[in-house]
Order: structure tokens, then C-alpha cells, then sequence
């Protein structure tokens, strides 16, 4: 009952020693699936060990999906490049195989943000990571998710998540979901209200400031419920502006 672990990468060459290292001491095999990077992150992952593989990148279910059938054992293990495992959720993967209690495994992440890891505001967040073989499939568009046969079982020990460089990086990124979404929601048949635009961007700031306890986290909750608020408000405003561009097709100036 051996593990593969396998990691996405594109341009990660100042995390991927991190994630491998992490992971190593009780991974039978690490497979890095690399969609193009043009700095040294092959190289790395070549150097540690990992089994490196190409493929263009379309969306993260494809990706993973193509990842996870290059892995040669039964259990399988899906680290992020900017993840890093704790020694505590290493001993929880080692036991969770060995005794089999469940055939697929969620995890508590826990992001590092402006130099602190955060307590209450994106943590505990729970993602499925660890599967068996043959009992999960990866579901959804631009955020995936993994849709398990089963009860899903929980590990102990935090998966350390290192997701932004700053914030501009962080902001940058908000914005490109947010056009994404709008893409995807687009095409989805979904189509602009007014009201999406004022009330959802004030409720996503109440959730993440007040439910989930973002006032907790001083500046930091402050900052990051803002960023839920704007990648909302633009998410909306993206969404009409594709269909002002389906209604006036013909004009210059959209």
C-alpha cells in the first residue's frame, strides 16, 4: 500500500524544494506534473527525486486527473508547490493507510499570511487530499474539488499553505478569478442583476469579518475580507460588462 504524492507546478522554483521535502520521507514515489515552467522548478523537483511529466495546461480537473493516473501506487496524495507538510500530518497520512479506515481523507489548511499563520479566517480550512484509487473524481471549473465514493475520514496536523508572494500578488490574483468566474458563469447561462452587485459583495464581507471570525485576525481579517468583497463585486461587474460586449458586438468602444 504505497503512497504517490503528486504536485502541479508552473514557474514554482522558490516553494518546490519546500513541498517535496516535506513529503519525501514517506512517499514511494513523487510525481511533478509541469505545465511549462521557464525557471529552474524541473530541475529542483529532478534533483529530489521527483518524477517530472508535461502537460499544457487546460483547467485543474484535466490536470489532475492526468496527474493522478501517472501515479503507480494505491494511495494518492495532492500537495500544492506553495504547501508544505507538517510532521504531525505526516505521521496522520503514514497511520490513515495503514489502518484504511476510509478510502478518502480530508485535511486542515492553514494559510501564512502578511507574516503570521492565521488562526480563524481561512483556517480551519478543510480540503481533500489524500484518496484511494478508483474512489474519487475531480469535479469543477476553476476552484476543483475532489467528489469521494464514502464517508471521508479527517487527519490530524496542518497543511502549511503559503499562497501569496504579497498583496499585490494576492490582489492581482483576486482579479483574475474574478474575471474568470465571470467567464465561467457567462457561459454558464447566468446573467447580471443589480442587486448581485451591491448585496453579495456586503454579505461575503460579513461572512468572512463576523461568522468567521475575521476581526479576530486585526488588520490581517480586515484586509482579507476586503478581498473577498472586491473579488465578489468584480466577479459581478465582469459578468455585465460580457454582456454589454453581447449587446453592443458591433460598437468600438467595449
Amino acid at each position: 500500500m504505497g503512497l504517490s504524492v503528486l504536485i502541479l507546478t508552473k514557474n514554482e522554483e522558490k516553494n518546490i524544494k519546500r513541498a517535496i521535502e516535506s513529503i519525501k520521507p514517506i512517499a514511494d514515489e513523487i510525481i511533478v506534473l509541469d505545465s511549462g515552467s521557464t525557471d529552474n522548478t524541473v530541475e529542483i523537483a529532478k534533483t529530489l527525486g521527483a518524477k517530472v511529466f508535461f502537460r499544457e495546461f487546460d483547467d485543474y480537473p484535466s490536470q489532475r486527473d492526468y496527474g493522478t493516473g501517472l501515479c503507480n501506487n494505491d494511495w494518492i496524495f495532492v500537495l500544492d508547490a506553495d504547501e508544505e507538510v507538517s510532521l504531525e500530518l505526516r505521521k496522520s497520512i503514514s497511520d490513515a493507510i495503514k489502518k484504511q479506515s476510509y478510502k478518502c481523507y480530508e485535511v486542515p489548511r492553514r494559510t501564512y499570511y502578511l507574516g503570521k499563520y492565521l488562526d480563524y479566517v481561512w483556517y480551519p480550512e478543510y480540503v481533500i487530499r489524500l484518496f484511494k484509487k478508483g474512489y474519487f473524481k475531480h469535479e469543477g471549473k476553476l476552484h476543483e474539488k475532489v467528489v469521494c465514493e464514502g464517508k471521508v475520514g479527517r487527519l490530524e496536523g496542518d497543511l502549511y499553505h503559503y499562497s501569496y508572494k504579497s498583496l499585490y500578488h494576492q490582489f492581482k490574483k483576486t482579479i483574475d478569478y474574478a474575471q474568470k468566474m465571470a467567464e465561467i458563469l457567462y457561459h454558464e447561462g447566468k446573467r447580471f442583476k443589480f442587486y448581485n452587485l451591491i448585496l453579495n459583495p456586503i454579505i461575503i464581507f460579513i461572512k468572512f469579518y463576523f461568522l468567521k471570525r475575521g476581526f479576530l485576525e486585526g488588520k490581517r481579517g480586515l484586509i482579507i475580507s476586503f478581498s473577498a468583497f472586491m473579488y465578489v463585486f468584480l466577479k459581478y461587474a465582469f459578468l455585465y460588462e460580457l454582456q454589454l460586449k453581447e449587446k453592443y458586438k458591433d460598437k468600438l468602444w467595449l
